[in-house]
């Protein structure tokens, strides 16, 4: 049958309104599924965040140093030879600095520096130079100290601390000069460390400054040097004199003891070192660990480097500092 031109257009309008009707259901569809994503999505966006948040910050000092490191390229590893090569350097750095190293005990014979160096334990070489001269004015000899009464002996060396102690082993090495070594200090390290009160510290220096026997002197000052410059990690004075006889040749070692200690006493301090005032800061690893302002480090100097009296009451015509006052009369 014909369809009637009305009929048609009727039916060619039912056709388009359906598509249009099922065109805007699907966009209806699409958006609620849109509306839905985007819901979950904001939902899941401060979980996320945190996440994020937390895998960027670091976590505690650690992370912070390790941020660090990352940041700053590790130092190259130095071999043995660079260290060696280093290492004697410094020395001669040192030896252009203090010329004029010397013991900073005052003495006259090796008895002299026996005492006074046993008397130097825990305590300032000053305090010891102003100690002794009364005590060597009544005890010139090993004789004469042993049979000192032991009250009177503690009573002239209380100024030095652990008076009694000392005073022992004052006594001891004394008697043990007089009957065993006929009243000389021997000059052999074997038989220096068999006295009372006397170890491989103040064996060596004994032996290297009145035998003129070569020693390396491990004290507090020269321990923490040698640490800070790199030359050794050991902590114990005995494997330290072992390493540090191992880059010198045996010549240098009883001078690089007194460089050592002097840059120890005057610039390269135990709390405070004074870096920006060193002149050997380029060689030295431990750069930075005290004050590196050249003028604020200037006003940590010690002793004739900072326009201070030294420790010796007599010291050397060379020295070019003011010599230490005596102990004032009690």
């Amino acid at each position: 049958m014909k369809q009637t031109p009305a009929k048609s257009a009727a039916v060619k309008k039912a056709v388009a309104d359906k598509a249009v009707a099922k065109k805007a259901v699907a966009k209806k569809a699409v958006t609620a599924k849109d509306a839905e994503a985007k819901k979950a999505a904001v939902a899941k966006a401060p979980a996320a965040k945190k996440a994020a948040a937390k895998k960027a910050a670091p976590a505690g000092k650690a992370s912070a140093k390790k941020a660090a490191a990352k940041k700053s390229p590790a130092r190259k590893p130095e071999s043995r030879v660079a260290m060696v090569r280093r290492a004697r350097r410094i020395n001669r750095e040192l030896a252009e600095l203090y010329p004029y190293a010397h013991p900073e005990l005052d003495f006259t014979n090796p008895f002299e520096l026996l005492v006074a160096t046993v008397l130097s334990a825990q305590t300032t070489d000053l305090r010891v130079n102003q100690t002794t001269p009364r005590l060597f004015a009544l005890c010139p000899t090993p004789e004469d100290m042993a049979a000192m009464d032991p009250e009177r002996l503690e009573e002239l060396i209380r100024p030095t601390g652990f008076f009694r102690a000392k005073a022992k082993s004052l006594l001891g090495l004394s008697t043990a000069l007089r009957d065993r070594f006929g009243g000389e200090v021997p000059g052999r390290l074997e038989d220096l460390v068999t006295l009372p009160g006397v170890g491989r510290k103040t064996a060596n220096v004994v032996l290297g400054n009145a035998f003129g026997v070569p020693g390396i002197t491990v004290d507090t000052h020269f321990g923490r040097l040698v640490r800070r410059f790199g030359w050794t990690t050991q902590e114990d004075p005995e494997k330290v004199e072992a390493e540090i006889a191992e880059i010198f040749p045996k010549s240098d070692w009883t001078m690089l003891s007194h460089r050592v200690v002097f840059h120890g006493r005057r610039v390269c301090h135990s709390r405070k070192p004074a870096c920006g005032a060193c002149p050997i800061a380029p060689l030295c690893p431990a750069y930075g660990e005290g004050e590196t302002d050249p003028e604020k480090a200037k006003k940590l100097l010690k002793y004739e480097l900072g326009g201070q009296p030294g420790q010796r009451l007599k010291p050397p015509a060379d020295y070019p500092g003011q010599p230490a006052p005596p102990m004032a009369a009690p």
